[in-house]
C-alpha cells in the first residue's frame, strides 16, 4: 500500500492553485481531510456566523464532489482527531495552507509540534495571501500601520510571478475512511428559515468562484475604480465569500488580469486586493485588535447602550432608507454593497454611539463572507479606532451617500420597496416631503416607513463631543 499524504483543507476548499494540495499530490495517495474545530469556543469573534456556516456546507458539497465524494469530515480537536488518523494508518506527511487569526496560529503551531515528534513530515503554505504578513515590514523591522506605504514601499516591491499549475488530474485520492462522517453530520446549516433565501443570490463552490470572477472581469471591471461607489451597478466582483473560503485565490485573480485594459481600473482592483491583504497583516501583528482598540485611546469612548436603536439598525428600520436597504440587503442576501457597509457602519458607531464590536458581532452572523481580519480592521477602521483609521470626525451622512451613490434611487428601492413610488428628490429625507407626497406614493409615513430614529445634526453634534472626552 502507498504512503499516505494528508491535506488538510481548511479555507481552501478549491483544486487549482493549491499549494498545500501540490505537495500532497507528490507526497503520495492524498488523504483529504476537512475539520470543524469546535475545541475553540470560548470567544464567539472566532466562532462561525450562521450566515457563512451556510455557505461552508455547500462549499464543502461542491469540493466534494470535486474529490469524487472521497473528503473526510470530523468535527471536535483538531489535535486529537490527527494523532488518531497518524496512530491507525500510515502517514507519510501532513500539509495545510496557513490561516492567521490569533487562535488558528496558536492551535497550528501546536499540531505542527506535535507532528514533528512524531516523525512526520508537516509543510505548511501560503494558499489565501499574496503577500506574508512577516515579509513586509518597515526599515526598521516594525510593521506599517498605514496602508499606503505598507501597500507601495512594502508589497508592490516584493511581489512574484504567479505558482506553477498543477492539473488535478494528477491527484489521486484514497477512498473516504470508515471513521470519516459525512458533510451534513456537521450539522453546519443554520436552523433559521432565514438561510432559504439565500440559494436564490449564490451559486458556491471552485467553479462558480471562477464563473463569478470571469463575470466581473469581463463586465465589471472596466469602470470599476468610480463604479464600485454605485450599489446599482455591477463595478464590484461579489468575490468576497468565495475568497473568504479559497475557492478563487488572490494569487489567481491578480496575475489573470493584472495586464487587462484599462489599467486604471486594475490598478485600483489591486489596491483593494490589497486591502485585504492589509487586514490580514493587522491582526497577525496586532492580534489583541481582534476584540479590543487598536488605538487605547478609545478604550474610554463612552459608548452608548439603546437596545431599540440596535434593532433598528438590525432590522432596516432606522428611517434613513440608504442605511435600512444596506440592512436589508445583508437580512435578505448575506451580503452587503461594500460602499453601503462603510455607510450603515458609520451610522451605527457615529450617529448611534454604539461600539463596534456589537455590529461586528451582528455582520460576522450575517454575512457570507464573514471574515475576521477584514471584519475586524474595517469596523475599527470606520470607529476611528483602528490602524489608517478614518478620523472619528469624519462622519458618513447617510443623506448625502444616498443621494450620490444612488441618485436614481434604485438600489435603495429594491431592498426598502415600500418606497417605491417615492420621487427621488425627497428619497433620502422623506421628512421634508408634504403629506401629499406622501399621500400620492401611497405611504402613511410613520407606519408604512417609520421616522428617523435620531437626527442627523444632533447625533452627530453628540458623537463629536463623546469623541472630544478621549483626544487628550
Amino acid at each position: 500500500m502507498s504512503k499516505l499524504a494528508i491535506h488538510w483543507f481548511r479555507r481552501d476548499l478549491r483544486l487549482a492553485d493549491n499549494p498545500s494540495l501540490n505537495f500532497a499530490a507528490q507526497n503520495g495517495t492524498i488523504m483529504p481531510i476537512f475539520i470543524l474545530d469546535t475545541a475553540n469556543t470560548t470567544q464567539k469573534e472566532f466562532n462561525l456566523g450562521a450566515a457563512s456556516s451556510w455557505w461552508l456546507h455547500h462549499s464543502l458539497h461542491s469540493l466534494n464532489k470535486s474529490l469524487g465524494h472521497n473528503i473526510n469530515c470530523f468535527s471536535g480537536d483538531p489535535l486529537k482527531i490527527i494523532k488518531d488518523l497518524i496512530s491507525n494508518h500510515d502517514i507519510e506527511s501532513i500539509s495545510w495552507n496557513r490561516c492567521y487569526s490569533p487562535w488558528e496560529i496558536k492551535r497550528d503551531t501546536k499540531i505542527k509540534s506535535l507532528l514533528k515528534k512524531s516523525n512526520i513530515e508537516v509543510k505548511t503554505f501560503n494558499g489565501s495571501l499574496l503577500w506574508e504578513p512577516w515579509e513586509i515590514l518597515k526599515d526598521d523591522n516594525t510593521p506599517y500601520k498605514v496602508f499606503s506605504p505598507y501597500y507601495k514601499k512594502g508589497c508592490l516591491k516584493k511581489h512574484t510571478g504567479p505558482r506553477e499549475v498543477v492539473e488535478s488530474e494528477n491527484f489521486s485520492f484514497c477512498d473516504k475512511l470508515d471513521s470519516s462522517g459525512d458533510i451534513d453530520s456537521l450539522d453546519l446549516l443554520p436552523k433559521h428559515q432565514w438561510k432559504d433565501k439565500f440559494n436564490r443570490y449564490w451559486k458556491i463552490g471552485e467553479k462558480a468562484a471562477m464563473e463569478q470572477y470571469v463575470h466581473f472581469r469581463d463586465n465589471g471591471l472596466n469602470g470599476y475604480k468610480e463604479g464600485r461607489n454605485f450599489p446599482s451597478q455591477e463595478n464590484v466582483s461579489v468575490l468576497s465569500p468565495h475568497l473568504h473560503f479559497g475557492e478563487i485565490s488572490p494569487n489567481q485573480i491578480w496575475h489573470d488580469n493584472k495586464n487587462v485594459n484599462p489599467e486604471k481600473d486594475v490598478t485600483h482592483f489591486h489596491s483593494e486586493l490589497g486591502w485585504r491583504e492589509f487586514s490580514y497583516y493587522l491582526i497577525y501583528h496586532f492580534p489583541f485588535m481582534c476584540t479590543e482598540n487598536l488605538n487605547k485611546r478609545f478604550d474610554n469612548f463612552p459608548w452608548s447602550i439603546n437596545q431599540d436603536f440596535l434593532t433598528a439598525w438590525q432590522k432596516g428600520k432606522t428611517g434613513y432608507p440608504i442605511v435600512d436597504a444596506g440592512m436589508r440587503q445583508l437580512w435578505e442576501t448575506g451580503y452587503m454593497h461594500n460602499r453601503v457597509r462603510m455607510i450603515v457602519a458609520s451610522f451605527l458607531v457615529k450617529n448611534l454611539l454604539i461600539d463596534w464590536r456589537v455590529g461586528l458581532e451582528w455582520f460576522n452572523d450575517s454575512l457570507c463572507d464573514a471574515d475576521l481580519a477584514n471584519n475586524t480592521a474595517s469596523w475599527q477602521w470606520t470607529a476611528g479606532s483602528g490602524a489608517d483609521a478614518a478620523p472619528y470626525f469624519r462622519i458618513f451622512n447617510p443623506i448625502l451617500q444616498g443621494k450620490k451613490f444612488d441618485p436614481e434611487g434604485i438600489y435603495t428601492k429594491k431592498f426598502v420597496p415600500e418606497l417605491k413610488n417615492f420621487p427621488s428628490k425627497y428619497l433620502f429625507s422623506p421628512w421634508e416631503a408634504d403629506k401629499s407626497v406622501f399621500k400620492e406614493a401611497g405611504i402613511d409615513y410613520g407606519k408604512d416607513y417609520p421616522k428617523p430614529i435620531v437626527s442627523i445634526e444632533e447625533s452627530r453634534d453628540k458623537a463629536l463631543k463623546a469623541y472630544d472626552k478621549i483626544k487628550g
